[in-house]
């Protein structure tokens, strides 16, 4: 007969399981991969910050991600390179942070459709309706969409958490190297039918509202484009939107990656390895992504080498 704790506050993690000879080299990478991800993304909001020729709605909005990105895997790698570092039966978390944690986890990922989706309004109003951009996209229309966006995300998560922590606990055992959702609920003995019913309508609304705003959005500036056959326009219109868009294909290809994965449990492993990529790969390549294609970030690191090579004397 199987052994049941009930509502226990201390919960241990699974981790990462790697193999003795892989621990140290997958230690250091996901070690430098924070460090990039902390160093670039905090650089390019201070950066959006100091310099006022990028005080824009573009560059404002697309603070959201940095923001987003740093919180997010601040949450979640900093304790997974402990717990790597420890033997197994000392992976201990407590259930209020392991809620936490699920809480952040599921707000990066929901922020991250919600960021890209207000980035993507902009983008349009900006070619599609260029002579109305100022008035249009003003500071307190800035503020309403970054407000929408993370107001969104908050719902939607702390619903999803809402139904989860109200379960009673039998086991103790995180079969993730992090904690979510559904390893929290999957703690429970009781009917999870509910949990399972708002995860995947949570999903498809999120899938379906991200995807569906990004056909449209982009439908639109083609149609404008083709119609106009202005190569000035059509130029911009590629630089700033292929760069949009490149970024939010990476952060769904990750997600997608996630949720396949997760219907098939014999690749347990490599679904454990897709999340956190989950978290690492995008934070890693939006200041990257941005910061090559944006003109006025390039003009600012052109300035900043050129006062370091000849410094006034």
């Amino acid at each position: 007969m199987e052994n049941y704790t009930y509502n226990s506050y201390t919960l241990q993690l699974e981790g990462l399981i790697v193999s003795k000879d892989s621990t140290y080299p997958v230690f250091l990478f996901f070690f430098f991969s924070y460090l990039f991800i902390i160093v670039t993304n905090v650089g390019m909001a201070v950066l959006v910050f100091i310099d006022k020729n990028l005080h824009q709605p573009m560059y404002v909005l697309f603070c959201n991600l940095p923001f987003n990105d740093v919180l997010g895997n601040s949450i979640m790698v900093p304790r997974l390179l402990l717990d790597m570092l420890r033997p197994p039966s000392e992976r201990i978390i407590s259930y209020y942070e392991c809620v936490v944690q699920a809480f952040v986890s599921h707000m990066f990922g929901t922020a991250c459709h919600t960021a890209l989706m207000i980035m993507a309004f902009d983008r349009y109003v900006a070619i599609c309706n260029p002579l109305r951009y100022a008035a249009i996209m003003t500071n307190k229309m800035v503020i309403k969409l970054t407000v929408s966006a993370w107001g969104v995300a908050l719902v939607m998560v702390g619903i999803l958490l809402g139904l989860t922590i109200r379960l009673n606990r039998c086991r103790t055992l995180i079969q993730n190297p992090y904690c979510d959702n559904a390893s929290l609920f999957k703690l429970s003995c009781e009917d999870v039918f509910i949990n399972n019913v708002y995860g995947l309508a949570y999903t498809v609304v999120l899938f379906t509202s991200s995807i569906g705003s990004m056909v449209l959005t982009y439908t639109k500036i083609a149609v404008v484009c083709l119609m106009t056959n202005n190569k000035s326009l059509n130029s911009k219109a590629l630089k700033t939107c292929s760069t949009h868009l490149f970024a939010y294909l990476i952060m769904l290809l990750s997600g997608t990656v996630v949720i396949i994965l997760h219907r098939f449990p014999q690749y347990s492993d490599y679904r454990k390895l897709t999340v956190i990529l989950f978290h690492i790969v995008p934070g890693s390549l939006n200041p990257i992504i941005y910061g090559l294609q944006s003109k006025e970030i390039r003009k600012f690191f052109f300035k900043f080498r050129s006062n370091k090579a000849f410094p006034l004397s």
